[in-house]
């Protein structure tokens, strides 16, 4: 058996390559939004992460930032809120006691450079302590995108680094339709070049999802099927149990579209059919995204179905939300179907769905090839491949097989690669650290290009607009119980674009 070390001396990609410094030492990670919940969830985790694991720079500190009025003990009580430490282990509470001591807050306005300007003092007295001249600063904006204008603006007049490197690192929602995202993409650029920003979606940090290069072009048997003439149909799918639950406001502004489609499942479309990069750098793989996002047309309304989830089991429904207008007809479900207009993949269907109060968690890939060829096998299952993201990483097979035993006839079965079972002894790291840790490297091949953004809205934009009704009525989505798989019709719908239910499921 192939032990660990073996493994890990094997398989290495020489073409893998940043495109910036990778920071090492006198670095400053400065959090805005500190207070706020994406922080609290999400980055400080990722950042104790890696801190525990040795991966942020040497002497690193970091600074939050908000609106909100709090001293250090309030601060640290929000920042280690979702630090997990289950089994009260030692040397988690030690590291978790250093990761506070590293780490201070400013409170001040978003729009006034006054306040900028005392938050770079408050850098000027911890860089002091740095014993060489370059000082390293990095802005993650864990914002809403009312603010993301100002903040950039006031960090580049104020509070820019002009004796090492600055990174600013954006999170989605990157505008509404193609006109607000070319405006938001316009105004940021005014104060940051392409370079110096890291805009995230955080599936690109998901191991499944960066997974996909390698199983694509490592593998010369899976490359050999990947295309129009060996796949039938595709889908990608995203699930969740439970609906908005008083978040109804926010969710009701956006949709699941601009939530989950137009960001999350078209970058894992864009890689799942990208052509093969020249190398492993992060603007050769770019490169490929925007290739193939240029091919596929906006999507059509009859490509398109919309659904909202009703009171079941116990549950709300999306209309019983306080927080959601009483007349709202925007979309909890959608199921809309891509093409791709290139010659590896014309004619072969995308389908994206996405919904809350689902009847379970999941996001996968399933990919499923043509009929074997008639004449010596009668109702056969088809091959599919399919790659679990979340949760449980897995990627497994669909073959068909004999039946053991005197029997001779064909039963479908798998071969199974669960992360889990595996790779037993490894943690797969959370995608924000995997992110952050990419961005402190100068590595851009998982952030989104602002000619990527451009072209994803394209092909979302007019389906949004007939949505959001401006462009006739407004469609009303159909209405499918909490806790089920979607609006009843939609077998007919996925069936209608060439899947084959196995006979096993």
């Amino acid at each position: 058996m192939t032990t660990t070390a073996q493994r890990a001396r094997s398989g290495t990609i020489p073409s893998l390559g940043t495109s910036g410094d990778a920071l090492k030492d006198n670095t400053i990670i400065v959090v805005f939004g500190a207070s706020g919940d994406l922080a609290k969830k999400k980055t400080y985790p990722a950042l104790f992460g890696l801190y525990r694991n040795g991966y942020l720079p040497k002497g690193i500190h970091i600074v939050g930032y908000a609106r909100t009025k709090m001293d250090a003990d309030e601060y640290y009580k929000r920042i280690t809120a979702y630090i997990k430490n289950t089994d009260n282990d030692s040397d988690i509470a030690a590291k978790l006691d250093e990761f506070k001591k590293l780490s201070t807050y400013v409170s001040g306005g978003y729009e006034d450079p006054a306040s900028f300007h005392n938050l770079t003092k408050h850098f000027e007295e911890i860089e002091k302590t740095y014993t060489t001249r370059d000082v390293n600063r990095v802005f993650y904006l864990a914002l809403p995108p009312s603010v993301f204008v100002p903040v950039a603006t006031n960090i580049k007049d104020c509070c820019y680094s002009t004796k090492g490197v600055n990174r600013i690192i954006v999170e989605k929602p990157f505008g509404k339709d193609l006109e607000s995202c070319q405006d938001l993409l316009g105004s940021l650029k005014q104060s940051w070049t392409e370079d110096e920003t890291y805009r995230i979606d955080h599936y690109l940090g998901k191991e499944m999802v960066k997974n996909l290069l390698v199983l694509r072009f490592g593998n010369v048997a899976m490359n050999a099927a990947w295309d129009k003439n060996s796949i039938s149909n595709v889908q990608i799918t995203f699930k969740e149990p439970f609906g908005t639950e008083g978040r109804g406001g926010y969710f009701d502004e956006f949709g699941i579209i601009r939530d989950i489609l137009q960001n999350h499942l078209l970058q894992v479309l864009s890689i799942l059919t990208m052509e093969r990069p020249v190398s492993f750098g992060a603007e050769d793989i770019r490169d490929e995204k925007v290739k193939v996002l240029r091919a596929i047309p906006p999507i059509e309304r009859q490509d398109t179905l919309l659904g909202q989830y009703v009171a079941a089991n116990g549950k709300p429904g999306y209309l019983d939300d306080d927080t959601v207008p009483k007349e709202s007809v925007c979309p909890t479900f959608a199921a809309t179907v891509l093409w791709i207009n290139n010659e590896r993949w014309e004619g072969v269907p995308f389908i994206m769905k996405a919904g809350k109060a689902l009847n379970e968690a999941k996001v996968e890939i399933r990919v499923q090839f043509k009929d074997v060829t008639q004449g010596i096998f009668a109702d056969i299952s088809r091959n599919e491949l399919v790659v679990r993201i979340q949760p449980s990483e897995a990627v497994y097979l669909k073959l068909n097989t004999k039946t053991p035993g005197y029997a001779f006839r064909a039963i479908p079965t798998e071969m199974d690669l669960t992360y889990k079972k595996r790779f037993m002894d490894t943690k797969i790291p959370e995608a924000y650290e995997a992110l952050i840790l990419d961005a402190l490297r100068g590595d851009h091949s998982n952030f989104v290009r602002d000619d990527e953004l451009d072209v994803a809205w394209k092909i979302f934009t007019p389906i949004l607009h007939w949505i959001d009704g401006q462009s006739g009525p407004r469609p009303k989505p159909l209405p499918y119980p909490y806790g089920s798989r979607g609006p009843k019709q939609l077998d007919d719908f996925i069936t209608e674009y060439g899947y084959k239910r196995s006979s096993d499921e």
